[in-house]
């Protein structure tokens, strides 16, 4: 007498569903991320490399209006503003965002200024 079953239990785990939610976790969180770079500016394209070490962000738009970390402020007092944002840290680091329209001297002048204060300087790019 046969009174073993026909159908056999498989142990096997299937990872198609766990795939699916990681992959719906993954849009969800991107949807809701807030963008580091709320100041909508055409910067100019380059090849080169991304960093994430930012101390403060300087961002100049074609109206000639100057950001410190997306807070407007006015241009003859960009230095005292960067000395603040900056003060107390270990290397002090600009990532210089300036709209592709913008003359070039705009620029200069921030990296002048972080010259003569020795501040690092990374001038952001489009991706080419």
């Amino acid at each position: 007498m046969k009174l073993k079953g026909r159908n056999k239990v498989s142990p096997d785990f299937s990872m198609s569903s766990m795939t699916d939610i990681v992959f719906l976790l993954l849009i969800f969180f991107m949807l809701t991320a807030n963008s580091p770079n709320a100041l909508d500016l055409l910067l100019p394209k380059a090849k080169g490399k991304s960093t994430n070490t930012q101390n403060v962000s300087v961002s100049i738009n074609k109206k000639l209006e100057y950001f410190v970390n997306n807070e407007k402020i006015n241009g003859k007092y960009i230095e005292i503003e960067l000395k603040k944002a900056l003060k107390g840290q270990e290397k002090p680091t600009i990532i210089l965002r300036a709209e592709e329209s913008v003359a070039i001297k705009e620029a200069v002048n921030v990296m002048d200024i972080a010259n003569r204060n020795n501040y690092k300087v990374i001038l952001a790019v489009r991706p080419n």
